[in-house]
């Protein structure tokens, strides 16, 4: 049985785009991905299916999916705006961190500090060259500033004190 995948119509383009979006919605990021991937066979550079693509993957970081971070980093440099790759690159950073704080595995904390710091400094180049009346990325970084003020354990690595356990 051959399982290639069918080539969409350029004509579908704009729907399938659509149905992306909803599938995301709908908490199904896979269907989304594939559905992205689609598009972006027949039209590499739709930037839509680029930004619904790149979403779709950070939809699954807290499924654990392996090399999730990297698939969706790899999706950055085909966004041509600046402001938009480094909102998203803020993005990553952001579900990434927060994917790691309700993890619950040993260690967490520190990355997701360490992640949510990083969206936060991409989020402020975002700003820097925001378009006139998009405060999007200002949105994203008081979300990243309120999660670390309401989970205050969350602290850098370093910056941790040691407490062992018994039997150390």
């Amino acid at each position: 049985m051959n399982l290639e995948p069918k080539p969409i119509s350029k004509a579908g383009i704009a729907r399938a785009i659509e149905k992306a979006e909803r599938y995301r919605f709908l908490n199904q990021p896979w269907a989304a991905e594939s559905i992205c991937l689609d598009v972006l066979e027949v039209d590499p550079e739709n930037q839509a299916a680029l930004v619904d693509l790149l979403l779709a993957l950070t939809d699954q970081f807290r499924e654990g999916i392996s090399g999730g971070v990297a698939r969706a980093r790899e999706v950055l440099p085909r966004i041509r705006d600046d402001y938009r790759r480094a909102y998203y690159a803020g993005i990553i950073c952001e579900r990434r961190g927060v994917a790691q704080l309700t993890s619950g595995t040993p260690g967490a904390g520190f990355a997701a500090y360490d992640w949510l710091r990083e969206a936060m400094e991409w989020y402020e180049r975002a700003e820097a060259i925001r378009p006139a009346g998009n405060d999007d990325a200002i949105l994203r970084w008081n979300t990243c500033a309120r999660a670390l003020e309401r989970n205050s354990h969350l602290v850098r690595d370093e910056d941790a004190v040691y407490e062992p356990t018994l039997g150390e």
